[in-house]
């Protein structure tokens, strides 16, 4: 073989080589990180969740925040999360609930939320990240997504009006909601 001809078959092997590499980090990546915020469909249906009756009855507009730690679709939710928190800070009772038999923290920005061990009617829900928020009256207001589509910031949040329709007085009943968006599911058991 010649020189020149066994330089462009290592050259070509070299680039052959490479460009499988790049597939198959690709494919990790996609299967790893792509996949799971690809946006889905949840129905969430608020018929059984209840306050714990520890925070039961009248008193300040409540927030609760569902959350799983391994789920991707917390990153642009977190950040939304405690810029509500600073926003509503003093009018609003934030608490979070984590998604049951998992292990992880939420940010140290939102370490100031109250946790919650349990919530009646929980285990129903389909999908987080997602949010419930009771009235003064302690009746369940909203429950479902803080947004529509793959990211959530305050110019798509349905949050911040309801927050603020509560506390002006106003009523809300969305405690049934479809929504598509970036959503991990609740029911699946962890492996």
């Amino acid at each position: 073989m010649t020189r020149p001809r066994r330089k462009t078959l290592v050259i070509a092997s070299i680039i052959v080589l490479w460009i499988i590499a790049m597939l198959v980090a690709l494919w990790w990546y996609q299967a790893r990180f792509i996949r799971p915020f690809s946006e889905s469909t949840a129905i969430f249906s608020g018929q059984e969740l209840q306050l714990p009756p520890s925070l039961a009855g009248a008193g300040a507009v409540r927030l609760v925040h569902f959350w799983e730690p391994a789920c991707p679709c917390n990153v642009g939710n977190q950040q939304h999360l405690a810029e509500m928190m600073e926003e509503f800070k003093g009018k609003v009772e934030f608490y979070h609930l984590q998604k049951p038999n998992t292990k992880g923290q939420l940010p140290p920005i939102l370490n100031q939320m109250n946790h919650l061990a349990g919530l009646p009617g929980a285990e129903q829900l389909p999908a987080s990240p997602a949010v419930a928020i009771w009235d003064q009256s302690g009746q369940l207001a909203y429950f479902g997504p803080y947004s529509e589509g793959a990211v959530c910031n305050s110019s798509n949040s349905f949050i911040e009006p309801i927050l603020n329709a509560l506390l002006e007085g106003r009523s809300v009943a969305a405690s049934n909601t479809l929504a598509v968006g970036c959503f991990c599911d609740w029911q699946t058991p962890d492996a």
